[in-house]
């Protein structure tokens, strides 16, 4: 089994610790990359792509020194080598004109207030990688005990 990588951008390194906590129950499944800003994660963009290694969900901040999520999500959303890719703005400075720019140009698959409860968070990403790994046509199977069951059943329906 492959594992999937869920990739957080966040500026503020605490934030990031917190999300390296709230996820830890899928660390048997997937791999983390935790950037401090959009121009590393465009490097492990390139990292992840030269190595052919599935990028299920991104979670992102959106105010950040230099290019900030918004900016970031709508390029990335044009990256044809990550076209089933989920993204997720997390942030709590988006104004609603921010969201609507993510939600339009970016097609974000979900916002998510900061501060966060740690179940919420969890069950998103959970969603996110059940629609990643169902999207790309990967064996579910060996992802079960971490795929959103409700998400998968309305796959496995259609």
């Amino acid at each position: 089994m492959e594992k999937l990588t869920i990739l957080c951008i966040d500026d503020q390194r605490d934030v990031l610790a917190a999300l390296r906590k709230d996820l830890e129950s899928l660390n048997e499944f997937c791999r983390f990359e935790f950037c401090e800003s959009a121009d590393e994660a465009e490097e492990v963009l390139d990292e992840l792509d030269a190595e052919v290694i599935p990028l299920a969900v991104i979670v992102c901040d959106h105010i950040m020194p230099g290019k900030n999520g918004v900016e970031f999500l709508i390029e990335f959303n044009g990256d044809a080598r990550f076209e089933h890719t989920r993204k997720f703005l997390l942030t709590g400075m988006a104004t609603h004109d921010d969201t609507i720019t993510a939600i339009n140009q970016a097609q974000i698959n979900h916002y998510i207030e900061k501060p966060w409860e740690k179940e919420q968070i969890l069950e998103v990403v959970k969603i996110l990688i059940t629609e990643f790994v169902m999207s790309v046509g990967m064996e579910y199977q060996s992802y079960l005990s971490i795929l959103h069951q409700q998400t998968l059943y309305k796959y496995l329906r259609t």
